[in-house]
């Protein structure tokens, strides 16, 4: 989800007091990768560019064989599926995430489009010197393991949250979160366009904005992008949050067992 991406953005990286200006200062901040040895990340490094991107920025095209491992550093990249002229928002990813890496991993071509949304700062990384490195380094392996593990579980919640949940209850449930995020103040502004948390609760832009009427009648008034709390007790009594749908997927990888001969 859209809100859960955003809460992990920091849970996943430690912002530095200066933007990196190198590849291997760049994955320096990326917290799920401190097992991995300085040797194997210079090695990296090796074979790795550092780029600013502006937004509205092109990465990749669905189905197009990935020539590079991708590792968003700062800013925020939309991924879309697409068919013909439509395209809707399966993910947005943050600092510290990888871009569809199993693509890389397995050579296989990408099954989704990622475009810039905010200016973005992305360690690019060739694909078979990233897939060498995962190969033969027990830690690497683990914390792409572990990258991958909670991609999967928030795509798992997102569909649960698509299928067992009204339209109703995912936009309240959506808006209670950034709510409960921001109290004690009285409102909020809505960081992403309309559309796009439409697509991403999985409902049309129309369904998004018909039920907007039905979200002030429980404590949470629409306003344009504003989102004021009127009633924070009766947002939470109508649209109650689940952990096992909207609580945060951090990554967590394993740590290495020491081997004896």
């Amino acid at each position: 989800m859209v809100t859960e991406r955003l809460d992990n953005m920091q849970s996943r990286v430690d912002t530095p007091q200066q933007p990196p200006t190198t590849p291997r200062a760049a994955l320096a901040t990326v917290a799920w990768l401190r097992a991995v040895s300085g040797e194997t990340l210079d090695r990296l490094t090796e074979f790795a560019v550092l780029h600013r991107m502006p937004p509205g920025s092109m990465l990749f095209e669905q189905a197009e064989t990935p020539a590079f491992l991708l590792c968003v550093v700062s800013g925020s990249v939309e991924l879309f599926g697409v068919r013909g002229s439509d395209e809707t928002l399966i993910e947005l990813v943050g600092p510290g995430d990888l871009l569809l890496p199993a693509a890389v991993l397995n050579r296989q071509p990408y099954l989704l489009r990622a475009r810039v949304l905010d200016e973005a700062q992305l360690v690019m990384i060739q694909a078979e010197a990233f897939r060498r490195a995962v190969a033969s380094d027990h830690a690497l392996c683990l914390a792409v393991l572990a990258c991958e593990a909670a991609h999967f579980r928030r795509q798992v919640k997102s569909a649960k949250n698509i299928k067992l949940r009204s339209a109703e209850e995912r936009v309240g449930c959506y808006f209670l979160k950034i709510a409960e995020q921001v109290l004690p103040a009285a409102s909020f502004k809505l960081t992403l366009e309309k559309r796009l948390i439409a697509s991403q609760l999985g409902m049309t832009r129309e369904t998004f904005s018909r039920t907007l009427a039905g979200i002030g009648q429980h404590g949470l008034q629409v306003e344009g992008d504003t989102i004021h709390i009127i009633n924070i007790d009766a947002a939470r009594a109508r649209f109650q949050l689940d952990p096992l749908i909207d609580g945060p997927e951090a990554v967590q990888p394993l740590a290495v067992e020491a081997t004896t001969t």
